[in-house]
């Protein structure tokens, strides 16, 4: 069930990349419990008929300092990522949440299939850091699609992880275009087209992300199988 309603204070706004920002809130009232893979709802008082409400993933899963960490890219004349940029340490703004049910399986997958492009990569990134604060990661991909190479997002942390995690294996891959799924889609049917069991879980735009679970149906698996995030 989604927290009600309530204040939470700007800690720091860092670029990740040239066109992605890292935004930490630090709830005012009380703490906000939520799982990896969830998101919020930011209440922005700008637009013509404000709250602008903008909904952003969580990248961080839940710490001692209750600190909530977001993503946001920066749209040409976005209304949301523009006022965000401006903001400075110690704003504040409403927030809700948290929301949604693309969450890890209760149960320990087999094989955890993480697939997402550019921001898509934020609530894996957050699935990712919790199951490593756990323990060893199961065994476990992630494919990363980003629009050019210094918008990359999390790929020095992901290369480190799979450094360090024999059961982890990182693959990134560059496409301008989200449908162009090519490279993607020869990775999935290598690691899913076997017979192995897998778990699948895609984010990202529509054009990215239902062409990949269509094909992931063609392999075998039920609708119900594939878990989707999209942001459009």
């Amino acid at each position: 069930m989604a927290e009600p309603t309530q204040i939470a204070e700007l800690v720091s706004l860092a670029a990740l990349t040239p066109h992605t920002t890292e935004l930490v809130l630090r709830p005012v009232e009380r703490p906000l419990s939520f799982k990896a893979g969830q998101w919020i709802s930011l209440q922005l008082p700008i637009g013509d008929h404000p709250p602008l409400n903008r909904a952003y993933s969580l990248a961080e899963p839940p710490s001692e300092t209750g600190h909530l960490t977001l993503v946001f890219d920066h749209v040409p004349g976005g209304k949301g990522s523009g006022y965000l940029s401006s903001l400075k340490p110690g704003d504040r703004i409403p927030v809700s949440g948290p929301y949604g049910h693309f969450v890890l399986p209760d149960s320990k997958p087999q094989h955890l299939l993480l697939i997402g492009r550019y921001s898509g990569l934020v609530p894996l990134r957050c699935m990712l850091r919790s199951l490593a604060g756990q323990g060893s990661l199961p065994s476990s991909t992630l494919i990363a699609q980003a629009p050019t190479t210094s918008e990359q997002l999390y790929h020095e942390e992901f290369m480190t992880l799979a450094a360090s995690q024999s059961s982890f294996r990182y693959l990134p891959f560059v496409s301008e275009s989200p449908e162009n799924n090519a490279e993607t889609m020869d990775v999935i049917k290598q690691i899913a087209g076997n017979g192995r069991q897998v778990t699948p879980m895609i984010a990202g735009v529509k054009a990215f992300a239902r062409p990949l679970r269509a094909l992931l149906m063609e392999l075998g698996l039920d609708r119900r199988e594939v878990k989707l995030e999209t942001y459009d």
